[in-house]
């Protein structure tokens, strides 16, 4: 009888192993197609599937060329001022010990921390009509609010650690021995920086230009408290696409979505060549 039950058992096949690499890959690809690929693909279907004569036409509009300026505008300014920024943050940190240096770095990481909605509060506390400085900004008649100062602050507060996160650990890596060496050889500082220094975080720096102005030109929370959202004046092509949508304009949305979503994909494109050209440098 004990034969039997055995022979029995012997014959059921053992459990098959659960390969936990595979579950977890697609665990991880569910996740992006819910989150990612097909919000994605359902912006650019929405955006083209009634041709392209009418996503031109759609993204035509005064209010939608004039969100574009601004978008460009606020870029232009906000992304060489946080580079200059940056560089000399990255420096002082890399190349010098003193008190308050963690504190420093924390400070620059804030905006990392901060919601964006509470950075616009905070300007709106600081430049608003009953704001700290608003009895000198009332005497010399300057609007900071509602136009694009304020705009421009806002973007420069989110925008701020980019360039100088990503510079600062490319000059650790890299020393300050090249640096030395060309004093010692008779260059001045502004010397040894466009001949030595700036060469060696060029890859690392365009790195952080490259993300400052893709936040730049994508942020909405901080912009649209400190933008009041007035169409064919304040808007940019983030709180174009929310004002579209709530006016019913769908097609003129998804088309400003569309523009945002291919200067993504161009950002992630570029992010990655700059990645691996960083990589090679500092092993080289």
């Amino acid at each position: 009888m004990l034969n039997l039950i055995k022979s029995d058992f012997s014959r059921i096949p053992p459990p098959r192993k659960i390969n936990i690499q595979t579950v977890l890959i697609s665990i991880a690809l569910v996740y992006l197609m819910l989150v990612l690929f097909i919000p994605a693909v359902a912006v650019f279907y929405e955006a083209f599937h009634a041709g392209i004569g009418k996503f031109i036409n759609s993204t035509s509009s005064r209010e939608f060329i004039h969100a574009v300026q601004m978008t460009l505008i606020i870029a232009a300014i906000t992304v060489p001022l946080n580079t200059v920024f940056g560089i000399c943050a990255a420096w002082v940190l890399a190349r010098h010990q003193f008190p308050g240096r963690t504190l420093l770095i924390s400070v620059i990481d804030l905006p990392f921390a901060i919601s964006p909605v509470v950075a616009g509060l905070m300007i709106v506390l600081l430049y608003g009509n009953q704001g700290w400085f608003a009895p000198i900004l009332n005497q010399f008649n300057v609007q900071i609010l509602f136009a694009l100062p304020g705009m421009v602050i806002a973007t420069l507060f989110v925008t701020l650690p980019f360039v100088a996160r990503e510079v600062l650990p490319v000059l650790e890596e890299i020393g300050s021995d090249q640096e030395e060496a060309a004093e010692t050889l008779g260059a001045n500082g502004w010397q040894t920086f466009w001949r030595v220094t700036l060469p060696n975080i060029k890859w690392g720096l365009l790195y952080g230009v490259l993300l400052t102005n893709a936040r730049a030109m994508g942020e909405f929370g901080a912009v649209s408290v400190v933008s009041g959202l007035i169409a064919g004046r304040t808007l940019t092509l983030p709180s174009f696409v929310e004002q579209a949508h709530k006016n019913y304009q769908d097609e003129a949305a998804f088309g400003a979505s569309a523009i945002l979503a291919l200067l993504a994909v161009v950002t992630l494109v570029l992010k990655e060549i700059l990645e691996r050209r960083t990589e090679r440098k500092l092993s080289a």
